[in-house]
């Protein structure tokens, strides 16, 4: 574009040129014509411009000061202010989305917004972790620049969520790399849905803050839509010594995993898949993994596990068929973008093909190191194939969007892969060496708490002072199946007689029917729905003395299928510091609270059989497998304990892992109560004596 200058020095020659010639012709009329020449130069130059401006439609008139001198955007105030770590929240508009509602809470709203986070300090920021503190519901839909901590996107942010760099995991300071800025911050642009507020201005949320080890964070401050902070180190904080690392510090989880490649090709790499169970109280029973490629890998061979199931003609139509053309794809494991990967069977441990790795093929099953420490991991080996243009040696790239369930087990919820530090193995010629792995990531899955009317197992109540049980919560297990026309899924259960405990569900009605009757309570016209639980657990309060007290507890398997290796753990609070022994069971306290109840079966006893039919099947209803056991427990140093007002029924109770559905009273002390043993006995000398007063007066009078 010409500037100012050029263009009067254009129109300047232009007319000079034309001027220059008429001159000369007039120049003899004298001085005079002169004078008129000049100002009919004047004149001309006002009549061209409007012709040069359609001539040249990309003349400027602005001043030309160079590109040099483009005016930069102004960082804010906050940023130029703080010397540690900047973070900020920017908050943009927010479109209604469908289904419309009056009722403003329930609306949903999707929304943008922007998170920026910037080292202005003088310490290098590894693995960088800004939580955003949501509080409207909000579904994180997508964020560039960064994954969430917490699982996979989308990704349910009601409570908050931790963001992490991808690609960029740390910070690097503005000395070390001479203000590059994209090395030393990241922008986070964020989607996602909300729920309620008013207007179309997007909420901020209640905080923003770095939650690294040693970082302090004073409360963010607004001010229109933007939220900011500024973290400094706590002098201090001392860190705990640990070797430095490239990557990520490996992190703690319910469950590790781990994903190791071993050896690389051009084409293709062999990797290690490792699973660690890390928690007390979670287990896997035949546990499926699955995950996502994403850039078109396939999985050629693997050993120590197997893909669910294996479709061919995937990888004709993919483009790994186009690539391997000559490639027999009937031997492939699976070509599935997000195959499901199975543990194997014992009886394949030594195959030469699939098996004799250590710590394979026990058909899915992974225990906590407290019960068996030789089944708390898994290890399989998988070759992964390659497509363009990942074909170099040192293009490595993780599946994503991993998940891991069984059967009766707990809810993980998995991460992200991180990259970390090599692992290192025992060298395999036996010297005492240690050999890396090409390249390292990690994943860490957490036990999630079930939702209400989502769990696996459920927990009854009775104790010793109340003929009536408490049955399991209704639909504790869920209702999807059952037709909620015929049965109230919200009512509270009727109270039983507790030997009505013993028969599945549906041979309950009539008792519950008839104990009502005799109790004086109301039968609603439409009964509670069962609970639809796998396993039940009873927890029976059996007595209770002055220095100590005991409970029964008894398993039920309401299913087809045994559980073999069981385990169970109750949470009692402080009353559990004072447990002593479990009579039936193997039984130990659970580190380092030393408060929940851990117990097994017996060597020998450790299977719980599933239904069974009764001794007459045409009219004997259907036996659960059932095991129980009397647990007792002191009182001593424990302060006051109310065992009937609480303290002596569980906080928590699991099954195998998985949290059971604890029901939503307590069994009450009532003029009807059944007394203890020792509470029996005095009333039975009171009624004796009075018997044997009046009849010996009775007598004398006679």
């Amino acid at each position: 574009m010409l500037s100012l200058s050029n263009s009067l020095k254009l129109f300047d020659h232009l007319s000079s040129s034309f001027l220059f010639s008429l001159s000369c012709v007039l120049r003899s009329l004298g001085n005079t014509v002169e004078m008129k020449i000049r100002y009919v130069h004047l004149n001309l130059l006002l009549l061209l411009l409007p012709l040069i401006s359609l001539l040249f439609p990309t003349l400027s008139l602005a001043q030309d000061y160079g590109d040099d001198a483009a005016k930069k955007d102004t960082p804010p105030p906050g940023l130029i202010r703080c010397n540690g770590v900047y973070m900020s929240y920017s908050s943009g508009d927010r479109e209604k989305l469908y289904p419309r509602t009056n009722n403003a809470t329930a609306q949903a709203w999707s929304f943008k917004a922007t998170a920026m986070i910037v080292n202005t300090g003088i310490e290098e920021v590894k693995g960088w972790q800004m939580f955003v503190g949501f509080h409207h519901r909000e579904i994180i839909v997508s964020a560039t620049g960064a994954i969430s901590s917490d699982g996979d996107f989308p990704y349910d942010a009601s409570n908050g969520t931790t963001f992490i760099g991808s690609p960029n995991t740390d910070l690097k300071t503005s000395i070390e790399t001479a203000g590059d800025f994209t090395k030393i911050s990241t922008d986070i642009e964020i989607t996602g849905t909300l729920f309620g507020g008013t207007g179309t201005a997007t909420p901020l949320p209640k905080t923003i803050k770095l939650t690294n080890d040693g970082w302090e964070c004073p409360a963010a401050t607004s001010k229109g839509g933007t939220m900011q902070v500024c973290c400094r180190r706590n002098p201090k904080f001392k860190a705990k010594e640990k070797a430095k690392t490239k990557f990520m510090r490996r992190q703690h989880g319910d469950l590790n995993i781990v994903y190791d490649v071993l050896q690389a090709y051009t084409s293709n790499y062999l990797a290690q898949v490792t699973i660690d169970n890390n928690s007390p109280l979670g287990r896997l029973d035949h546990w499926n993994l699955t995950w996502e490629w994403m850039r078109g890998e396939f999985i050629y061979s693997m050993r120590g596990a197997y893909a669910a199931e294996k479709i061919p003609s995937e990888c004709l139509h993919s483009k790994a068929g186009q690539f391997y053309g000559d490639l027999d794809f009937s031997q492939v494991a699976t070509c599935q973008k997000k195959p499901i990967i199975k543990d194997l069977p014992a009886e394949r441990k030594d195959d030469n093909i699939t098996g004799k790795l250590p710590f394979c093929c026990k058909n899915g099953t992974l225990l906590p190191a407290l019960m068996d420490p030789s089944k708390s991991r898994a290890i399989f080996q998988l070759q992964v194939y390659k497509v363009p243009p990942d074909q170099n040696r040192t293009a490595f790239f993780p599946p994503q969007n991993w998940k891991i369930d069984g059967i009766v087990n707990p809810q993980y919820k998995c991460g992200p892969p991180i990259r970390v530090d090599a692992t290192g193995f025992p060298d395999p010629s036996g010297l005492q060496a240690t050999t890396y792995a090409v390249a390292s990531w990690q994943v860490v899955c957490n036990i999630t708490k079930p939702k209400p009317q989502a769990a696996r197992c459920c927990v009854s109540y009775s104790a010793f002072y109340n003929d009536s049980a408490i049955p399991c919560n209704t639909c504790a297990c869920g209702c999807g199946d059952i037709d909620t026309d015929t049965c109230n899924a919200k009512a509270r259960p009727l109270l039983l007689p507790p030997d009505s405990l013993l028969v599945p569900f549906d041979n309950r009605t009539l008792k519950a029917k008839v104990w009502a009757r005799q109790k004086h309570m109301a039968v609603p016209k439409k009964l509670p729905c069962p609970d639809n639980c796998g396993i039940s657990l009873n927890w029976h309060l059996n007595s209770d003395y002055s220095d100590g007290w005991s409970a029964r507890v008894t398993l039920f398997n309401w299913g087809d299928n045994a559980v073999e290796d069981w385990f169970a753990a109750v949470d009692l609070g402080k009353a559990g510091l004072g447990y002593e022994n479990v009579y039936s069971f193997n039984g130990s306290r659970v580190p380092p609270k030393n408060q929940t109840i851990f117990f097994q079966g017996l060597r020998g006893m450790n299977y719980l059989i599933g239904l069974t039919n009764g001794s007459n099947p045409l009219k004997d209803p259907q036996v659960p497998g059932k095991m129980q056991s009397v647990i007792s427990f002191k009182k001593r140093d424990l302060g006051r304990l109310n065992i009937p007002g609480g303290d002596g029924f569980p906080k928590r109770v699991f099954f195998n892992g998985e949290e059971c559905e604890l029901p939503k009273f307590l069994p009450k002390k009532s003029s009807g109560k059944r007394l203890s043993g020792f509470g029996f006995l005095p009333s039975v000398l009171l009624v004796i004596t009075t018997f044997l007063a009046i009849t010996d007066r009775f007598l004398s009078v006679v």
